[in-house]
């Protein structure tokens, strides 16, 4: 990428990321303090993204249905195949990650709608985020930084956060619980904020998605995972993606009166209505550090018209490090793995 053209692109995603952070009151972590923490804390490996390193650029189509329709107004749910770009990934900073852990996976979505609309969105394999707010997450953070002597985070630091901010070991507890996916195609991805759906007489109703893989949960044993190896998840992809086996239902479940919408943390009671959107299906991957998620950023504050944001300050709060992380990694020379 031409110098102008990376200053340009930079400057732009940081303008609009630093909007969206200014629209949550509660968010006041300065996102070049926030990206530092995050290096401090999992390292810095130049040129990848700062979180969910380890990924692949796919694209695929979702078709909306008449139930989606009736909740929002969004082009997304005409009923006519709308174009994606998909990002799967392994959570963390590092682009080494082993494939055989309990670990995140992630799902990274951009809808491509007419008139150039765009809808971003980052989905992860547990149903809530490790944080309630950006201020608790920077503490997270900075309670998991290694010691410069035992290169380990301080056992007594982690613990003595843990206890004032029991919530941030809840993601860990849902990881630690389930089997190491199979595939990338068959663990459940929610999106963990609630969004609100406004149709065409007005109506708002809040929830929270989740896309679930139409082929099913599936897991590995402990066994069946070593004997994977620390990288199967790219090849196991491509090869069911051309055997046409990854889709998800792009499901809402639907926010009562008197439920929690503004925290990540907490995810809707049990039981709660669920409303089918329509399905996305992946049709193609791209070859590795190819494709076109290099200069994307997947901001959960690029919505349509007919969905807005809760008051949940950590969707506004993961945009600005997003982009400040994007111009970082222009800077350094983009890696798309």
């Amino acid at each position: 990428m031409k110098l102008p053209l990376l200053c340009a692109v930079a400057a732009a995603t940081s303008a609009l990321s630093l909007g969206a952070w200014a629209q949550a009151p509660s968010a006041q972590v300065d996102p070049n303090v926030f990206l530092n923490q995050f290096e401090s804390t999992f390292g810095k490996f130049e040129g990848y993204r700062r979180s969910g390193a380890k990924g692949i650029c796919a694209a695929g189509e979702f078709v909306g249905n008449a139930d989606a329709r009736g909740l929002s107004t969004s082009t997304a749910f005409s009923g006519k195949p709308v174009p994606v770009l998909v990002r799967f990934s392994v959570g963390g900073a590092n682009p080494n990650a082993p494939d055989n852990g309990k670990s995140q996976r992630n799902l990274a979505l951009q809808f491509n709608l007419p008139g150039g609309e765009i809808w971003q969105m980052g989905n992860i394999s547990a149903p809530v985020f490790g944080a309630s707010t950006p201020q608790q997450f920077l503490g997270r953070l900075a309670s998991l930084q290694p010691d410069p002597e035992t290169k380990k985070p301080d056992p007594a630091k982690v613990k003595a956060f843990a206890d004032d901010n029991p919530e941030v070991l809840l993601q860990g507890k849902h990881f630690a619980s389930q089997p190491v996916p199979a595939s990338f195609g068959t663990v459940n991805y929610w999106g963990v904020h609630a969004f609100g759906f406004v149709n065409a007489k007005g109506d708002k109703r809040f929830g929270k998605w989740i896309f679930e893989p139409t082929e099913g949960l599936q897991g590995l044993s402990d066994d069946e995972a070593k004997a994977k190896g620390p990288s199967f998840l790219f090849d196991e992809l491509r090869q069911r993606v051309k055997d046409h086996k990854v889709s998800f239902n792009f499901n809402l479940e639907l926010a009562e009166p008197g439920d929690k919408i503004d925290s990540a943390t907490v995810p809707l009671p049990a039981g709660r209505k669920k409303v089918n959107l329509g399905v996305l299906k992946v049709t193609s991957v791209s070859p590795d550090a190819g494709g076109d998620c290099l200069g994307i950023t997947f901001n959960p504050m690029v919505l349509p018209k007919g969905v807005e944001p809760s008051a949940d300050p950590m969707i506004a709060a993961r945009a600005a490090p997003y982009g400040v992380g994007l111009g970082r990694r222009l800077v350094e020379g983009p890696k798309q793995q």
